[in-house]
């Protein structure tokens, strides 16, 4: 393996962590940028990083094509990276069309297909939920005659929960399907997966040449479904590897096993387990090969000094990660910040979110002048999210309600579908002492 100086590598995606530590350890990196997150403004390092546009990051042909338009068709490469879910395959596909390291393509497959994966799974002997596939959700009729028990509808490959919901009869399957077809919903492939008991546990991690390095156990403070069913903000804390040793210990087996099966050689992931507190058993729920969201790597950096972002490059080139774990003490969780549905007018400055109590980051992910969707369809789709530190578990979940009224209440948002009337009543309310809108009458 070349030294750092050395190392040329196509990276898909701009996350700005993942590019930081493309520039510390590569000579040049080639990052393939999506319409979204130019226009929301990537955050790219001064040197070492070049930017190419590319519609389609999932897109093979999409990517190809920035490449030869911008001459680097030709060009060598080390490594093909990606943190981005759905451009997983696409660059197993790129590494081996390149002739360079890369996930292998199946292997990400079976981190993507959910069918797949839960027949891995169940091939390996790990404990994890029965799965049907449905070809096309927009016609279910032949499933009429089955009985469904309680169950969980889903996508065969997405995320954040998007497009998710609990069906307990045919009946349930049926308006989905009626849903989704009047909707248009282009994803026509979905899963029914038997519905797991217990408390949803994450662990997210470092593997080396096959080896777990390192992970991080974690929880929700609810169900993800039952947080999108009831369009609240999803929150969640690490869980401390001293006070909550017998977690670690009870979900290592499994993470470990779930992983080999799946095939996963070096890379970081991000895997969601059930916890039955009854039986005290874990089974697998699913895996990503990439980082979690939210703020899953400020959390892991804030409690284990940890960089998943940075393990993930270096994995992607090669170098086994040196970890420098160093847990710190006390409670340390993130939460979402939802919003209301209309248009962003004000809201409190980052400045004045990291002044609250315990609040050690925060971003907001819509600039002023948004419109805010009437409903939230997948986990993340917020306005914005903080990280919170505090010394007990307690103390930590009065803090993310806090934070999360606090916020609120310094919202400013305009209604969706006001009159002129009543925006101008509404916008009088808010900045009396500004001009008024429609005028008043004028007598010289």
């Amino acid at each position: 393996m070349p030294k750092s100086n050395e190392i040329s590598l196509l990276n898909i995606g701009v996350d700005r962590y993942v590019l930081r530590a493309c520039a510390r350890h590569t000579v040049e990196t080639v990052a393939l940028c999506a319409p979204e997150p130019w226009d929301f403004g990537p955050t790219v390092p001064k040197s070492g990083v070049r930017i190419l546009r590319a519609d389609d990051l999932s897109n093979p042909e999409s990517i190809l094509g920035a490449l030869h338009r911008a001459g680097l068709g030709n060009h060598r490469y080390d490594a093909v990276h990606t943190g981005d879910e759905f451009a997983l395959v696409t660059a197993g596909l790129l590494a081996q069309s390149l002739g360079c390291s890369g996930i292998d393509p199946m292997v990400a497959l079976h981190f993507r297909d959910k069918a797949l994966q839960k027949r891995k799974l169940h091939e390996a002997g790990i404990s994890t939920a029965a799965a049907t596939v449905i070809d096309d959700i927009h016609d279910v009729r032949h499933l009429g005659d089955t009985e469904i028990r309680r169950s969980v509808l889903k996508p065969l490959s997405y995320g954040g929960t998007g497009y998710t919901s609990t069906v307990s009869s045919y009946e349930d399957l049926a308006a989905r399907s009626r849903d989704f077809r009047a909707a248009n919903l282009p994803r026509r492939t979905f899963v029914l997966e038997e519905f797991m008991d217990g408390e949803e546990w994450i662990a997210n991690g470092v593997v080396f040449e096959g080896e777990v390095l390192f992970f991080a156990m974690g929880t929700y403070g609810e169900p993800c479904l039952d947080a999108l069913t009831e369009q609240r903000p999803l929150w969640a804390r690490a869980m401390d590897p001293h006070d909550e040793a017998w977690a670690y210990a009870l979900a290592e087996p499994v993470v470990k096993a779930s992983l080999e099966a799946l095939g996963m050689s070096s890379g970081v992931f991000h895997m969601e387990l059930f916890h039955n507190p009854r039986s005290g058993t874990v089974s697998f729920g699913e895996c990503a090969a990439r980082r979690g969201g939210g703020l899953t790597q400020e959390q892991v950096l804030h409690k284990f000094n940890v960089d998943l972002s940075e393990a993930s490059v270096l994995c992607a080139i090669g170098k086994r990660p040196e970890l420098d774990v160093k847990v710190r003490p006390g409670h340390v969780g993130y939460t979402h910040l939802l919003g209301r549905p209309g248009i962003l007018m004000s809201y409190p400055s980052v400045t004045e979110l990291e002044a609250q109590p315990g609040v050690r980051y925060a971003c907001y992910e819509y600039p002023l002048g948004s419109r805010l969707p009437e409903s939230v369809e997948f986990i993340g789709q917020s306005l914005g999210l903080v990280l919170l530190a505090a010394d007990t578990e307690e103390e930590l979940a009065d803090r993310v309600t806090a934070i999360r009224a606090w916020a609120d209440e310094h919202l400013v948002i305009a209604a969706p579908r006001m009159t002129f009337r009543e925006h101008r009543l509404w916008h009088e309310s808010h900045w009396p002492d500004h001009t008024r809108l429609g005028g008043g009458i004028y007598e010289p």
